[in-house]
């Protein structure tokens, strides 16, 4: 069976210390970026009681810890020896999150709760859809580079919450232009079940050796 981030074989030690401080270097952004998002998000999703804007931020929040995760597997003198790992901290955490906003947005549906607009949730959901896929582009790129899934599984991550932006955004203009406010948790629902599957992913993904952004496509030898 073939893992989804092959590596060169003709790599040398130093190019693999080197694409190993870059994949540290893209965590360590990653980090501060979503840190900044979780913050912002959270604020503003409390102050407009608004869940999907409140989920947003706690997945900011599983991105930071993913990027953690990755800076904790690289300080090892054997990154490699981390890899199951890393792969399935980053399971749990998104079940974590699946669990927490599919609740809230059960909730928000049965009492009919009524989100008010948030201008600041619209501009940060339009600003992270612009920067996350090319941090997301640079991390897979390493991550196949080094051979390491769970650089890639930290790109996928990257890369689902260019998806959540976008459904967050939606949401919200749907809410704050139409008056739509079952629009808020039906996002939320979104979001919980795409970090359900993708914590799914991640799981499967460490059992087989696959990055759980490809785990379904290991092929046979």
């Amino acid at each position: 069976m073939t893992t989804p981030a092959h590596t060169d074989q003709t790599v040398s030690v130093a190019d693999r210390a080197q694409l190993g401080r870059r994949a540290q270097l893209l965590a360590a952004a990653s980090v501060a970026y979503n840190a900044i998002e979780a913050v912002i998000a959270v604020t503003a999703g409390v102050v407009a009681g608004s869940v999907a804007l409140v989920g947003f931020g706690l997945d900011s929040v599983v991105e930071v810890s993913s990027g953690l995760i990755i800076l904790w597997q690289f300080r090892h003198r054997l990154p490699e020896s981390r890899e199951k790992q890393a792969l399935r901290l980053m399971a749990i955490s998104f079940f974590a999150l699946a669990a927490y906003i599919a609740f809230e947005s059960g909730r928000a549906l049965l009492t009919d709760a009524e989100p008010d607009p948030s201008p600041v949730g619209i501009g940060l959901a339009a600003a992270s859809l612009l920067i996350m896929p090319f941090l997301s582009w640079a991390q897979r790129r390493t991550g196949r580079a080094l051979g390491s899934n769970a650089v890639v599984a930290d790109s996928t991550q990257t890369l689902l919450c260019t998806y959540l932006s976008a459904v967050l955004l939606v949401g919200l203009v749907l809410n704050a232009t139409l008056g739509w406010s079952w629009a808020d948790p039906v996002a939320g629902l979104v979001i919980a079940a795409v970090a359900a599957r993708e914590g799914l992913d991640a799981w499967r993904g460490e059992s087989c050796g696959c990055g759980p952004a490809v785990a379904a496509t290991c092929s046979e030898e």
